[in-house]
């Protein structure tokens, strides 16, 4: 590659290592890989749109690379993408996205995962990729993954993904996949705090949570101001109310000592009214935070917004539910390009419109692809407003 205009992200991928045997090496790895992640900013969706795109642009290309043999071929592209080492890849994308996160004092992390649906080979379509992230909300950016072939895998991939991450001061929220005592562990030891949702694939630790709120309710025990929150939310037609209640778990349950740091257990009871039909629902937590129910409300309301605004966006503006790369690496290396792509597109805000209108800008305007290119992500601001 050429120094000139070389987007400094770049260098975090140079250290890929390159699964083709020398002679076969025909294009050099970083410019393919190079070429991929700027295909996918641009709206590519698949190998055949990669190279097309690459087949558009080429002599902008060769501003900054060589392209000695010319523009890699479609099956360059797919073959490459097959065979590179899925864990290298994701490796590379850590890095860089510890660069743009920066300390993660005060941040909240949320981890969820998303199967990506036709990503399967075999008719029962058990094989199915599952990738699950961490998200940080403050920087609105994917800040790793891993991946697994099975959503029940859930519970090693992410011990996997937590020894990966720097997590120093953040809050990890998870929801009830990840409501495991070694998982637990792992965040405290990481020097961080805990929000996780609490179900029946924990019974005992659910009942007794929900007991002790309803032991509490029936002695209408007085509780500090900030052991409860309240708020409503009105649109679009519709009424949310949530209410917030927190107690000490130390001396409410048999066993807390079990679940590493734990120091409270909290419900949220949603009330939602549209139209004229309403509905209830009343969930449980535990955390090593101590039991501010505002603040907790606010972690647990914005563990969301790796739904809103990562696995919203790959689906609608990526359209990773209805990608059908299925084969060798290549359908767990095209989710990383995507997610590479889902940070650089976020971080640029020039543009009015969503992320499906700033990809489509980007392939137009090769101004604008650079600025999304050289975008700031580490700058941000609270995504989740005022409670």
């Amino acid at each position: 590659m050429l120094e000139m205009e070389r987007p400094g992200m770049f260098v975090f991928f140079a250290e890929v290592p390159d699964p083709r045997v020398e002679r076969t090496r025909r294009h050099d790895l970083l410019e393919v890989i190079v070429i991929a992640i700027l295909a996918a900013v641009c709206g590519a969706d698949d190998w055949t749109e990669v190279w097309e795109f690459a087949t558009a642009r080429e002599k902008w290309l060769r501003s900054f690379l060589e392209l000695r043999h010319g523009v890699p071929s479609q099956s360059t592209f797919q073959r490459v993408f097959r065979a590179l080492d899925a864990t290298a890849f994701r490796a590379a994308f850590l890095e860089w996205t510890k660069s743009l996160v920066g300390s993660t004092e005060g941040k909240l992390v949320a981890i969820d995962g998303k199967t990506l649906r036709r990503s399967f080979t075999t008719p029962a379509k058990s094989d199915a990729r599952h990738i699950v992230s961490a998200w940080v909300s403050e920087n609105h950016l994917v800040f790793g993954q891993v991946a697994t072939e099975a959503k029940s895998n859930e519970i090693t991939a992410i011990p996997r993904l937590l020894q990966m991450l720097a997590l120093d001061g953040a809050t990890v929220t998870i929801d009830a996949m990840g409501c495991q005592r070694k998982i637990a562990k792992d965040i405290v030891d990481k020097k961080a705090d805990y929000v996780i949702a609490v179900k029946d694939n924990q019974p005992t630790l659910a009942q007794e949570i929900e007991a002790a709120f309803a032991t509490a309710d029936i002695a209408a025990e007085p509780l500090p101001d900030e052991c409860t929150h309240e708020q409503s939310d009105k649109s679009h037609g519709r009424i949310e109310t949530r209410r917030t209640t927190t107690l000490g778990a130390v001396d409410r349950l048999s066993a807390p000592q079990e679940w590493a740091g734990l120091r409270t257990i909290i419900r949220v009871e949603s009330e939602r009214t549209v139209g004229d039909k309403s509905s209830s629902e009343t969930r449980y937590y535990i955390s090593s935070v101590h039991p501010d129910a505002c603040l907790l409300a606010r972690l647990i309301r914005g563990h969301w917004s790796i739904e809103n605004e990562q696995h919203w966006s790959l689906d609608m503006a990526f359209g990773e539910d209805q990608s059908r790369i299925r084969r060798g690496n290549g359908p767990d290396n095209f989710a990383t390009l995507r997610r590479v792509a889902l940070n650089l597109v976020k971080a640029e805000t020039s543009v009015k419109g969503g992320i499906r209108a700033r990809r489509k800008r980007a392939g137009w305007d090769e101004e604008y692809l650079l600025k999304v290119l050289h975008a700031n992500t580490a700058a941000s601001s609270d995504p989740m407003g005022p409670m």
